[in-house]
């Protein structure tokens, strides 16, 4: 893992060119002698816990704002971004993104420009060169696991801006998490009500229809375009 305090690039982490850390610890193809060296990489995953679990041990109240590396500068969502990570920082609290472009860039943006904390979360990935500017503080990961533990451990809420894959596996992550009692719940906001209404429909007609959820499950989920009830949504339960 790779920290950074600050702007600049990420170092490099040293791979093999188009690879990532996950990818070879994962891979069960290959040489034989790779076997071996499997309870070896143990200690890298321990130790990527050990340094997140020191540096963010202190940050204080935070929440996670989730979305799509690609979103435009200049596209709505990413407007929006900017806007939720200012009310979160004039709210007290710290702003935690995946440190990379798009949407991420747009919620660290906000929080840096209304004076909050500020922190990327990145992670080694073969088209991903460096945490974006507006990070004041960020670590690299080599381990998803690893990171998304830091996620959920530190942060006392999620805001979802639209976003692709990754934004999804964040978001149904916590859900999973939440509904299985393996995480104290914590809010949910998905902002953006035309982004997100097709796929609560979705979830409402082939998932709670037939049984797989429960109603229970999709409550979990606020879905507002209104910054200011999301933000009273995050006081509320710091507060409670």
């Amino acid at each position: 893992m790779t920290r950074r305090s600050g702007h600049g690039p990420r170092p490099s982490a040293g791979r093999p060119a188009g690879t990532t850390t996950d990818q070879r610890l994962l891979d069960s193809r290959g040489p034989s002698e790779w076997v071996h060296t499997d309870p070896w990489r143990v200690l890298k995953i321990q130790a990527e816990f050990v340094e997140g679990f020191n540096d963010l041990s202190e940050i204080g109240p935070a929440i996670s704002v989730f979305g799509s590396a690609r979103t435009p500068v200049d596209h709505p969502s990413y407007e929006l971004g900017v806007k939720v990570g200012a009310a979160l920082a004039h709210a007290g609290f710290t702003v935690i993104t995946g440190g990379g472009p798009g949407a991420m860039e747009a919620a660290n943006k906000g929080a840096l420009e209304a004076g909050g904390e500020s922190l990327g979360l990145g992670i080694e990935l073969p088209w991903e060169t460096k945490l974006n500017d507006y990070v004041t503080f960020g670590l690299n990961f080599r381990y998803f696991f690893v990171r998304k533990t830091m996620f959920v451990k530190y942060s006392q809420g999620y805001v979802v801006l639209p976003g692709g894959v990754g934004t999804l596996d964040e978001l149904f992550e916590a859900m999973t998490l939440s509904q299985t009692n393996k995480i104290t719940q914590f809010p949910i906001v998905l902002m953006g009500t035309e982004r997100w209404e097709g796929l609560l429909d979705w979830m409402r007609g082939a998932m709670l229809a037939e049984g797989r959820i429960k109603q229970s499950d999709l409550d979990m989920l606020t879905v507002t375009d209104d910054i200011e009830e999301m933000v009273e949504l995050m006081v509320k339960a710091r507060d409670a």
